[in-house]
C-alpha cells in the first residue's frame, strides 16, 4: 500500500504561488518551494506585518513590488501567478478566498474555511462558478497512517463500519499557547475551539463513514480550569513577576524561556516574538509585556477546553469524539473503528487490525516519503503531501488529486456548526435542518 508522492507535472515551469498571510502556516507551505523548486516558486506575499512579510521575502527571493502590506493590492493588478494560499487568521479567510477565486486564481485555504456555515458556502460557490480549484487545510487528510486507516476500511478489512472512537488531545501547553494566551483564545476573535482545532478530527470521521450522511449530533462541553477562579493564591498576573511560577506546569517561563535556554527556538517559541527572531533577550521582553506572559488564569480565553461530540449516520453508524485540553501527547490523535468482523485502532505511530474470524492481529506502519524537517509543526509529514497534491492538483489541472475539495470539506464544516449548536443550545440537532445558521 505504499504510496510515492513524486507527482509527475505536466507543466513546464514551476506553479507560481501568491502568500497572503506569512505566518506560522504560510511559511510552511512556502517551504515546498524551497525543496523543489522546478515544482513551485513563490512569487508574492502579502501581509500586514513589516518582519513576516520580509522574512517571506528573503526566502524566496520575491520581487519588491510584489511584496504587500494588504492583499486588496494583488487584487487589484492583473493575475499574474497560478494559485494562493491563503493563510489569514480564520475571520479574514473567506473574503480573500472568494476574491481570489474569482480572478481565476487556484486557491489552497487553510482550515477552517470559515467562521460560519453561510462563508463556507460563498467560498465553495465562487470556486465552483470560477472553475478554480480549491484545497482546503485539511492536512491529516494526506497523512500517509490516516489515509492507511480509509484503505484498509474500504477494503473490507473489519467488515461494515459501526462504531468510531477519536481523541484529540491537545496537549496542556499547547492549548494555554494557542487557546488561552494566544490567537485562538477568544471566539470573537478567531473560532470556537471546536472549528478551530477539531474541523480536522471530524472531517476524518465524516471521511471514514464514507457515503453516509450525519442524521444527528449532541455535543457538551465548557472552558473548565483556566479561568480566575481557579487562580493558585499568591500568584501574579504575569509569569515573569510570579513567586510561584515553579510550581505552576502552565508558567510561561517554564514553556518559553526554559526551551530557549535549550536553544529551540521553532513552535512555540517564534510564534511569541512576531517582529523579531527568537533569542533570550526578545523571548523575556515579549513574556514582559505580550499576550504570552500573562497568567493562564487572568487571560480573555473563553473557548472550550474540553468537548465531547456525539453522532448518529445513516445506518445506524456512530462516533464518538472527544477534545481534551488535559494530555501529556501534543495532537497525536487516537482512534479506534468497530467493525462487524474485526477492529481497527491507530495510535499516531502504527495500525493494528484485529480480525474476529481468524482472531489474528496485524499491524501497519505507513512510510512517510516527505522530506525530514519538512515544516516546524506537528503534522510536518502532512503538510508536505498536502503542497504535493494541490501543487500536482494546479499544474495537471487535475481536481481529483485533492483530498479535501470543496463539497466534501463544506459538509464537513457544516457538521461542526451543527455539533456546536448543539452544544450552546443543550439539545440533539438534526443535521441539514432549516436552521444552519
Amino acid at each position: 500500500m505504499g504510496h510515492s508522492s513524486s507527482h509527475v507535472d505536466r507543466m513546464a515551469s514551476p506553479v507560481s504561488v501568491i502568500v497572503v498571510g506569512a505566518g506560522c502556516r504560510g511559511e510552511n507551505y512556502s517551504m515546498f518551494a524551497s525543496i523543489h523548486p522546478q515544482r513551485m516558486k513563490v512569487v508574492a506575499v502579502a501581509d500586514p506585518r513589516k518582519f513576516a512579510r520580509t522574512k517571506l521575502q528573503k526566502q524566496h527571493k520575491i520581487a519588491d513590488e510584489n511584496v504587500f502590506e494588504d492583499w486588496h493590492r494583488v487584487i487589484e493588478r492583473d493575475k499574474f501567478a497560478d494559485a494562493v494560499c491563503v493563510c489569514t487568521p480564520d475571520r479574514l479567510h473567506k473574503e480573500p478566498a472568494v476574491a481570489f477565486a474569482k480572478k481565476g486564481y487556484h486557491v489552497l485555504l487553510e482550515k477552517p474555511m470559515a467562521t460560519t456555515a453561510e462563508d463556507c458556502r460563498e467560498i465553495v460557490e465562487a470556486c465552483t462558478q470560477s472553475g478554480v480549484i480549491l484545497s482546503v487545510g485539511h492536512v491529516l487528510r494526506y497523512d500517509p497512517l490516516i489515509r492507511m486507516i480509509k484503505e484498509l476500511i474500504d477494503a473490507g478489512t473489519i467488515g461494515d463500519v459501526m462504531h468510531i472512537q477519536h481523541l484529540e488531545p491537545v496537549g496542556y501547553y499547547h492549548f494555554a499557547h494557542s487557546f488561552v494566551r494566544g490567537n485562538w483564545r477568544n471566539e470573537a476573535e478567531s473560532s470556537f475551539a471546536l472549528l478551530a482545532k477539531s474541523c480536522h478530527d471530524i472531517d476524518l470521521i465524516h471521511h471514514w463513514a464514507g457515503a453516509r450522511r450525519c442524521v444527528k449530533v449532541s455535543s457538551f462541553g465548557s472552558l473548565s480550569h483556566f479561568q480566575k477562579q481557579d487562580k493558585p493564591t499568591g500568584a501574579a498576573d504575569r509569569c515573569l513577576d510570579c513567586s510561584i511560577e515553579r510550581e505552576c506546569p502552565y508558567s510561561a517561563c517554564r514553556i518559553y524561556l526554559d526551551r530557549v535556554k535549550k536553544g529551540h527556538t521553532g513552535w512555540p517559541v517564534s510564534v511569541i516574538c512576531p517582529n523579531s527572531l527568537p533569542d533570550l533577550e526578545t523571548v523575556t521582553e515579549a513574556l514582559r509585556t505580550g499576550p504570552y506572559g500573562r497568567c493562564v488564569y487572568e487571560c480573555d480565553n473563553d473557548v472550550c477546553s474540553n468537548q465531547v461530540v456525539n453522532m448518529e449516520f445513516e445506518g445506524g453508524l456512530t462516533a464518538a469524539f472527544t477534545m481534551v485540553a488535559f494530555t501529556e501527547e501534543i495532537c497525536n490523535r487516537r482512534t479506534t473503528i468497530y467493525g462487524s468482523k474485526g477492529e481497527l485502532s491507530c495510535d499516531g505511530r502504527e495500525i493494528r487490525v484485529f480480525d474476529f474470524l481468524t482472531q489474528r492481529a496485524t499491524k501497519h506502519t505507513a512510510p512517510s516519503d516527505a522530506p525530514k524537517h519538512f515544516g516546524m509543526t506537528g503534522h510536518g509529514g502532512a503538510d508536505y503531501h498536502l503542497m504535493d497534491a494541490f501543487i500536482s492538483a494546479v499544474a495537471n489541472n487535475d481536481p481529483s488529486l485533492i483530498r479535501s475539495g470543496p463539497e466534501e470539506t463544506l459538509h464537513s464544516h457544516l457538521l461542526v456548526f451543527d455539533a456546536e449548536r448543539s452544544r450552546l443550545e443543550s439539545r440533539v440537532v438534526h443535521c441539514g435542518d432549516k436552521e444552519h445558521s
